[in-house]
């Protein structure tokens, strides 16, 4: 929560080349947290570290504080898979990213993926290396591996540790201060300074200077990685890590900007990271809290944002996500001013009198505004094109544990979903559920953990509910009456089908045969809006009908008490009559599934297939060297645990996405059990 802090003033840049907007990511366990809190610790008077790294870390954290002669805004990312989100939302704020290594673990299949990433966006990256006093560790391996997996990872120091790796570390050697020839040759030619490479081989000595100002420009390339040691509990590495942030990372000026549209789909025009420019600006993250209401944590990319300014708020997510991020409905509004502005500083906050471009903050009172949404001047709306967004792919039904608390459950979701992009809601009419779609079992958890602390809201999973289909598998005849004549006006409609199964996908046909006028004219209609009632409800197990003919062959009517309902009744009482097990097959929802992960889990993954009743369609090389693409067709009820069990029989590796292919049929053996959830 963020609350009002006394700990001096927020740090005001008075240009976008005096911020640095870092993002720390690393797996669980490296130890991000620790070295997040010791870095704000070691620029904020009166700040203390924790040094429990915080694992159970589930949001985005954020700290602003003045460094040498630069704002740095420092983001801190959860470590646990099931939080990407919030790992891509600091990827979208910041301009650079720290990837955090253990030494004693090296690097995971989610950090590769990770790096992957940032590598394609062209994100200039650096390396901090912990965990160096473990028995396993050995920073030498680490650079190794490092350069293996990463490319051009640089050393620009090296741990001091007198009775060898893995042993206390006592202090660090400075590789560019020694001028160390094979880390100065790898910065002066990734900074593209040919005039200096030629003069530095022909044995000039350069100076410190130079040589910091080419690894600015070397890292902001996006190809040199420069990689540090550090020891944040005793505070070896945290003066050296600062000094890289300050005087190598790139500043908001030197980094990319998204893309951005008018609110209509036309194009913005090109904008620049310029305080007298447009105000265009991004919700990377909403939260809300008990005591200051609701805040959004807001990167400024053109402009300056001030208090009490008006701003457009736009949110377009489906026109680029689909239907895949469900529940996040496009909208537009003026608002009359915007809150208070802040910077944010952990789970504390400092007044702020404005935010020029490149700038983070906080928000207050930023009504009916979204993560991922856009703020701009209400005479020039913009749109910015969002971030990658995960698709959320685990499902869990939940209901209100009390009776009376539907209607509220139904506004709580929605207030959630505005917060949480990988949260998707899918209220279904089918099934009669209340659906979430999340990224994993530890998101499921924060979710029902806010429903009922924040929101005194307590929930209860019940069993998933799958959308089935049931079809005619037999031709057979039909008969069916309503006849009812106990005093005045009766009811008196008899009529005759023939139902047949037809091809999947091939939808419901009505035809009338009738002849000799046995079911008159103005009841035909009648008939075929009864058939088409019933076959939507369902005749055997209240799932709807697929892929039949039906065909009206005879009937009789009365003058007086035949009526349009008579005959939708009997309809309707025809085909229930009709179905029964031997004429009627329970159809299930088959999705086509690709399945991405390393070649060394392909074995595990396919046998893990073919117990779910999966069809592998083939196998190609993935996109990412080491890495394999798995085609396969899964029913979607073997799927609803399966971004839990694929992490486990891929050992974290594997990455899969799902749509909808066709129905078919649903093996006897499964009918009885799917049919009573």
């Amino acid at each position: 929560m963020n609350r009002s802090s006394g700990v001096g003033d927020a740090p005001a840049p008075t240009s976008p080349q005096q911020i640095r907007n870092v993002v720390l990511v690393g797996p669980p366990g490296a130890g991000k947290s620790t070295l997040f809190d010791h870095l704000v610790a070691a620029r904020v008077e009166g700040r203390r570290p924790r040094d429990d790294d915080r694992a159970s870390s589930t949001g985005l954290v954020a700290a602003s504080f003045a460094s040498g002669e630069v704002v740095v805004n420092l983001l801190d990312t959860p470590g646990n898979p099931d939080f990407v989100g919030e790992v891509r939302a600091g990827l979208r704020a910041a301009d650079a990213a720290l990837f955090v290594v253990s030494a004693a673990d090296g690097v995971d299949e989610s950090t590769r993926m990770l790096w992957r990433e940032c590598d394609a966006a062209g994100m200039p990256r650096a390396v901090a290396v912990t965990r160096l006093e473990h028995a396993r560790a050995d920073f030498d391996d680490t650079v190794a591996t490092l350069r293996r997996v990463f490319g051009d990872a640089q050393p620009l120091a090296q741990p001091v540790q007198p009775d060898g790796p893995g042993t206390a570390v006592t202090g660090l050697v400075d590789l560019l201060a020694e001028r160390r020839g094979d880390v100065v040759e790898a910065i002066i030619e990734e900074s593209e300074d040919d005039t200096l490479l030629e003069r530095y081989l022909e044995g000039e000595e350069v100076d410190l200077e130079t040589l910091r100002e080419d690894l600015h420009a070397a890292v902001a390339t996006g190809r040199f990685f420069p990689v540090l040691p550090t020891h944040a509990t005793s505070g070896i590495g945290i003066e050296e890590l600062l000094d890289l942030v300050e005087l190598g990372l790139p500043s908001p000026a030197d980094a990319g900007l998204p893309r951005v549209f008018r609110t209509n789909g036309g194009d913005f025009g090109p904008i620049s990271c310029d305080p007298g420019g447009p105000l265009v600006a991004e919700v990377v993250r909403t939260t809300s809290d008990p005591f200051v209401g609701r805040q959004s944590l807001v990167r400024v990319f053109s402009g300056t944002l001030r208090p009490d300014d008006p701003v457009h708020v736009s949110g377009h997510l489906q026109q680029f996500a689909g239907d895949r991020l469900g529940g996040h409905l496009d909208h537009d509004a003026d608002l009359d001013r915007v809150g208070a502005l802040s910077a944010p500083l952990g789970e504390e906050a400092r007044s702020k009198p404005q935010a020029i471009a490149g700038d983070l903050v906080l928000v207050a009172r930023l009504a009916g505004a979204e993560t991922t949404d856009t703020l701009s001047s209400t005479d020039r709306p913009a749109l910015v094109e969002p971030w990658v967004l995960p698709e959320p792919l685990l499902p869990v039904a939940i209901r209100a544990r009390s009776k009376g608390d539907e209607d509220k459950l139904a506004t709580v979701l929605q207030t959630l979903v505005s917060e949480d992009v990988t949260m998707r809601l899918d209220l279904n009419p089918e099934t009669h559920q209340v659906v979430l779609w999340t990224m994993g079992p530890a998101h499921v958890a924060l979710l029902t953990q806010s429903l009922e602390e924040r929101h005194h809201l307590p929930v209860e999973a019940e069993p998933l509910r799958t959308a089935l289909r049931e079809t005619f598998v037999l031709a057979c005849d039909a008969h069916g009456r309503q006849v009812k004549q106990s005093g005045g006006h009766g009811q008196y409609a008899v009529c005759r089908l023939r139902v047949e199964p037809l091809p999947r996908g091939a939808g419901i046909e009505f035809v009338d045969k009738v002849v000799g006028g046995a079911v008159p004219r103005q009841y035909i209609a009648s008939v075929e809006k009864g058939v088409r009632a019933q076959l939507d409800k369902g005749v055997l197990a209240g799932y709807p009908a697929v892929d039949v003919r039906v065909t009206l062959v005879d009937g009789k009517s009365h003058s007086v008490d035949s009526s349009d309902m008579a005959f939708q009744t009997a309809a309707g009482t025809a085909l229930r009559e009709a179905a029964n097990e031997s004429t009627v097959a329970m159809l299930e929802p088959i999705d086509a599934v690709d399945i991405d992960v390393a070649d060394e889990s392909v074995g595990s993954t396919l046998a893990d297939l073919r117990g779910r009743r999966g069809q592998v369609h083939g196998t190609e090389p993935s996109a990412h060297e080491g890495r394999t693409v798995i085609h396969a067709e899964i029913p979607a009820l073997e799927l609803s645990r399966y971004p839990i069990d694929l992490r486990s029989v891929s050992h974290g590796t594997g990455t899969f996405t799902r749509r909808f292919a066709r129905y078919d049929y649903l093996p006897p053996h499964l009918v009885k059990d799917v049919i009573s959830t």
